[in-house]
């Protein structure tokens, strides 16, 4: 935990970390970046068992390269290549600081192509801004954003049985790339539906959500360029690295014991966990 520390004190005062060798054929490849939250239970109170648990969000990033592979029946896959992880409990600021860190350890910064992929959370997308390149594209999930869509559809039809039909449609047209004509026609229904004020304002807050996004949705570019519409991977990564370890049944955490043992975990993850224990000196008792 203190070399992360000063690794990233060192970083920001101008120092850049020992980079990770990279096979030529693995820098070549696209860069994908996702980033998400993952709720863990802790103790109420320090030292003491007793009370409710308290959920506390730990934030993850994954970094990969985007491989390709060729399954049994011929089909053309992703595959993750040098996959490292990040992940703190802390606030959005430590996690950018966490994954800036990688990024230079990993080359990010010189791959040809980077790209974003997450939820709508704002924190994500300020840390995409803030730590990623200009030049770096980001791909708001597919799945996140239709998920956005039907609870539009619950305001607009009041989950009448006709919403599965617009559903299946609007969200085709999402995966077509006509964002524009699903905004234009959010905007008409927020407008129409007055009488309605939290239908309206539910109506509304979609149609801003996707016009803040909308450069972020263009999913047949991102499709023909081969690359992921959904942040799976890193839904994956929250599984078997936070929610399989740390959220077992009647498991509460302190603080120290939860942070000590993610280090660990990354550590493994990571490949780093021999680094972490320094031979002992010839000749004392337990060498």
């Amino acid at each position: 935990m203190k070399s992360v520390e000063a690794e990233i004190k060192a970083m920001e005062a101008g120092g850049m970390p020992v980079a990770e060798i990279l096979e030529t054929h693995i820098r070549r490849l696209v860069v994908a970046i996702g980033a998400d939250g993952v709720m863990v239970p802790f103790r109420p109170n320090p030292g003491s068992p007793k009370g409710s648990a308290q959920y506390r969000e730990i934030k993850i990033a994954v970094l990969a390269r985007l491989g390709r592979l060729v399954n049994r029946r011929g089909e053309a896959r992703t595959k993750l290549l040098g996959r490292r992880l990040v992940a703190v409990l802390g606030d959005i600021d430590d996690l950018a600081a966490r994954l800036r860190l990688e990024a230079h350890r990993q080359g990010v910064f010189a791959a040809e192509r980077i790209v974003w992929i997450s939820d709508g959370a704002k924190g994500l997308w300020r840390v995409f801004a803030e730590v990623l390149p200009a030049q770096a594209t980001g791909i708001l999930d597919f799945y996140h954003a239709a998920g956005q869509l039907w609870q539009a559809g619950e305001a607009w039809f009041e989950y009448r049985p006709s919403i599965e039909t617009w559903f299946q449609d609007v969200r085709s047209r999402l995966r077509q790339g006509k964002v524009d004509e699903i905004i234009a026609e959010l905007d008409i229904e927020s407008q129409r539906t007055v009488r309605h004020e939290d239908r309206r304002d539910v109506l509304a807050r979609v149609r801003d959500y996707f016009a803040k996004h909308r450069q972020h949705l263009n999913f047949p570019a991102f499709k023909a360029a081969e690359l992921p519409l959904g942040s799976g991977f890193v839904e994956s990564a929250c599984k078997w690295l936070i929610q399989q370890r740390f959220k077992g049944v009647g498991m509460r955490w302190s603080e120290d014991g939860f942070t000590h043992l993610l280090h660990l975990r990354l550590a493994w993850a990571n490949g780093r966990f021999d680094g972490l224990f320094q031979p002992l000196p010839l000749g004392s008792p337990n060498s």
